[in-house]
């Protein structure tokens, strides 16, 4: 096929999320006065964010070039590629088109009426699709991941194109029957891919992906001989995790019951559109589980990665409105804890442990398989579409770079390989590419119903107050002579107490302080007095006691 000339205008590639962690995807497509964004999504905090909510990327270069903006495109529905929509939406113009499935739809418009973002500019596409954005045109083609209706695109340009696979694994036995598009793939890999975008999740996993109907048959062993009640915690989008939940209770003659605030929305909004079958006398209301045997109660609720707020966390610590884990029930964990969630995973575990419940997980059984492609699927993906360039996406650099060597092995040539961070920018031109200038890059931290306002400087005063605690000093100076008069101390979260001995040795390290520092009756000056109130104490504190609380100063003329 014959390449297109770009007169000399580049196609450029910004990846703004994605690539330093699992999380945050969004990357900007644009050409010229033409611009794109392959999805927009968030990522939830760890240990290293306390009191934030969600992670988002900072999207400035999507407000800044709004008028380009021709359009949103989702590949699928997690919210790792959903959720910074509500956030982004309000920002801009909310009548931006939005193009993805009929499910991704679905539940983005449930997340957007939460917001009160309303009508929003939707348009429904198929796998096989083709939708014109100015100078940009979009192919969409199916792909096999954890939940249904997922796609990847294939994005041509006067300078080149460009096939974003989206989350994908190669299932040859998928649970609606719906397998990845090769024919597609082998289309675009003869039409030309000059670069490939490819979800670098599982890349350093040998192999091949199993395929999630290996999960049915586990799921089915355990529910049929389970005696008392069956608790599943599962990812509420895992749509087809959910299916097989379903059918493996239906076929132990058990009723299902569904908690867990974005579980009940999401199965709801399935079950409407089509993607999870059970019929309506198979599914109980919470409130009527009383009514029923336990050995006739299977309950689907969220909590796989140990939320503290989630439906599992709740019914073992007993706040759940409705249902509480008790001695002889079944606990099955159908999923793999997140990076940084593996220490609340596993307390929740131990409580179950505790309790008496039997905990499957996915060391005990297989109750979990991946939705992402491990090695052999990748190469398989290069190998049908033969790009000349490769950009690992989706990952955290080691898989990243897991996934460049495979490139490698496949013949990519290490020039032709770009391992980028967020805001770096490949420009694409002639169908050749290099790297470009940086954009303005980051994270937005959503702390409540504040946005972006939460910096680094604030989450490394929330570490150390969580760890050390907090002392406050009240000194009094005397406005006459500047000489100090009285130290008042007091302390939150710290591991000793404040003794008449540790404020008298303090007070005679601040006076000397003091009056090394002043000088005859010079002037009071604020805000020397509080950084030397803290240097000092602080200084006292580790010397004697060995930690190193917050000190917070306040400096009184009396």
């Amino acid at each position: 096929m014959a390449k297109r000339n770009g007169n000399g205008k580049a196609l450029r590639i910004i990846p703004l999320g994605g690539l330093d962690g699992i999380g945050k995807n969004m990357t900007v497509i644009e050409y010229g006065d033409d611009m794109i964004l392959d999805d927009a999504g968030l990522m939830f905090p760890d240990d290293n964010h306390p009191g934030i909510d969600l992670l988002l990327p900072d999207y400035t270069y999507v407000l800044e070039n709004e008028d380009k903006l021709r359009g949103i495109i989702i590949t699928h529905g997690h919210e790792d590629h959903t959720g910074a929509l509500p956030y982004l939406l309000a920002d801009l113009n909310p009548d931006v088109p939005i193009y993805s499935s009929k499910l991704t739809l679905g539940m983005v418009a449930g997340k957007l009426q939460e917001h009160n973002i309303k009508n929003p500019n939707f348009h429904e596409v198929h796998a096989g699709d083709h939708v014109k954005l100015g100078e940009l045109e979009v192919d969409f083609f199916r792909v096999n991941h954890s939940i249904p209706d997922a796609m990847g695109v294939y994005i041509t340009s006067p300078a080149g194109t460009v096939l974003h696979t989206g989350d994908f694994k190669i299932d040859e036995t998928p649970i609606d029957g719906e397998r990845t598009d090769f024919a597609a793939l082998t289309k675009f890999g003869e039409k030309g891919v000059d670069l490939l975008m490819s979800d670098s999740t599982n890349a350093q996993r040998k192999g091949f992906t199993p395929s999630e109907a290996e999960v049915g048959a586990t799921l089915r062993d355990i529910i049929s001989r389970a005696r008392g009640r069956v608790f599943v915690a599962s990812f509420s989008s895992h749509i087809h995790r959910l299916q097989q939940v379903c059918d493996a209770a239906r076929a132990a003659r058990r009723k299902v019951v569904v908690t867990g605030r974005s579980m009940v929305s999401n199965t709801a909004i399935a079950r409407e559109l089509g993607y999870l079958n059970i019929p309506d006398n198979d599914i109980v209301d919470a409130f009527d589980i009383d009514k029923l045997p336990d050995n006739k109660i299977v309950v689907l609720c969220t909590g796989s990665q140990g939320e503290p707020l989630s439906a599992l966390a709740r019914m073992v610590s007993g706040e759940h409105r409705t249902l509480q884990i008790q001695h002889g029930d079944t606990v099955i964990i159908s999923a793999t804890p997140v990076p940084g969630n593996e220490k609340a995973v596993t307390q929740i575990e131990n409580m179950l442990a505790k309790i008496g419940a039997d905990v499957y997980d996915k060391s005990r059984g297989l109750v979990h398989v991946s939705g992402h492609a491990s090695q052999e699927e990748l190469k398989l993906m290069m190998a049908l579409t033969k790009p000349t360039y490769l950009m690992p996406v989706h990952g955290e650099a080691m898989h990243l770079r897991a996934h460049a060597k495979l490139g490698e092995l496949m013949g990519i040539p290490r020039k032709n390989i770009f391992i980028l961070d967020n805001g770096d920018t490949l420009e694409m031109k002639n169908h050749k590419v290099s790297l470009g200038k940086p954009v303005e890059s980051g994270v937005i931290y959503v702390d409540g119903l504040h946005i972006g306002d939460t910096n680094q400087v604030v989450l490394r005063d929330r570490k150390k107050l969580s760890s050390d605690g907090i002392v406050t000093a009240v000194v009094s100076i005397s406005s006459q002579n500047n000489q100090l008069v009285d130290v008042q101390l007091a302390s939150r979260g710290v591991s000793f107490e404040i003794t008449d001995d540790i404020v008298e040795e303090a007070t005679a390290r601040l006076r000397r302080s003091l009056g090394k520092r002043r000088r005859g009756s010079a002037p009071m000056d604020p805000d020397a007095d509080r950084s030397l109130v803290r240097d000092s104490l602080s200084s006292y504190l580790w010397d004697v006691l060995h930690c190193r609380p917050m000190v917070i100063p306040f400096i009184m003329e009396v």
